[in-house]
């Protein structure tokens, strides 16, 4: 008997833990003026957190409203709409999609279908093509049925070139490429407000990941573009994690930018061995902060490494 209440209350205690899991819903965080931000989780992808672990945002205008990214599937896409209808009625008229990683843009197709026009530079669209039935073969995995009805849709407004600025109800929105995470991957500047939303570029509190298709020499760069606009104070929109100011997005970004390209790129470059490089520099104490410290360290430094060798 007493057995088979040790097996009632191990089942109890488990089903009161799946009841008790944190899904996530986006809200709505005002940044400045008619500026919001959606800050996503910085765990990995999971179905209760929609795969809505990143950070979306948008500007409300007297013309419609200008939407920052759509996450990674159409119930995804209905989560953001919802944030922001908790705001503002305006329609969503623009989308700008900042990057090809999945909660970027597989949300697209539910604002297009409401009547908003979907922008990107012409080189994010070619990633997200390319990355497109990758991304949603990972999905299912994840999302399970949370992903029905998500179909990619891509960009009607295409831009072309590294930088482009747009203008929608007296807002301006200087889009420019980063290269950095994925090729392709943007900023968002509002010259008026001396905002930014760095997407890929910039992460706080979590460690950026360096993937064979990254470029951290193009991150490195595009970072110290982006810290050269001089944002105002708690105006950094990263990507991933809490919104702050130029101090936080160098302690978390631009330091280990820096780390990658000027150490670790270095060493590649005086040809030092690879393997003497990563125990060398294996535990950083200005970067153990991060979130994932653990999981990705390493495989940054090997990445950046075989990326500068050579060079």
């Amino acid at each position: 008997m007493a057995s088979i209440f040790r097996l009632l209350l191990v089942g109890l205690l488990a089903m009161s833990g799946a009841v008790c899991a944190e899904v996530y819903v986006p809200r709505a965080q005002q940044v400045i003026d008619n500026v919001y931000v959606l800050v996503g989780p910085i765990d990995e992808r999971t179905y209760d957190n929609q795969a809505l672990n990143n950070n979306q945002a948008f500007i409300v205008t007297p013309k419609g409203v200008v939407l920052f990214d759509t996450g990674a599937s159409r119930e995804g896409a209905r989560l953001i709409e919802a944030a922001i209808r908790a705001v503002t009625w305006q329609p969503v008229r623009w989308v700008i999609n900042s990057g090809s990683q999945d909660h970027r843009w597989l949300g697209n197709a539910y604002f297009r279908e409401r009547g908003a026009s979907i922008i990107a530079f012409d080189a994010t669209v070619d990633t997200q093509r390319r990355f497109a039935a990758q991304h949603l073969a990972r999905l299912r995995n994840i999302l399970k049925e949370r992903l029905e009805g998500t179909e990619p849709a891509y960009a009607d407004r295409m831009l072309s070139g590294d930088q482009a600025t747009l203008e929608l109800g007296g807002e301006l929105f200087q889009v420019m490429r980063t290269d950095a995470h994925f090729p392709g991957d943007a900023m968002i500047w509002l010259p008026r407000l001396r905002t930014v939303f760095t997407g890929d570029l910039v992460y706080h509190d979590r460690m950026l990941g360096v993937h064979d298709w990254s470029d951290p020499l193009a991150g490195q760069a595009a970072y110290r573009r982006m810290r050269a606009l001089s944002p105002t104070h708690m105006t950094v929109i990263p990507g991933h994690g809490v919104v702050g100011d130029l101090a936080k997005a160098d302690r978390d970004t631009g330091g280990y930018y820096d780390f990658l390209i000027d150490v670790v790129g270095k060493a590649a470059s005086d040809m030092e061995p690879l393997s003497d490089v990563i125990e060398a520099n294996a535990q950083r104490p200005e970067f153990m902060h991060l979130k994932h410290y653990d999981s990705w360290h390493r495989t940054n430094m090997n990445r950046t490494y075989l990326r500068m060798e050579g060079r």
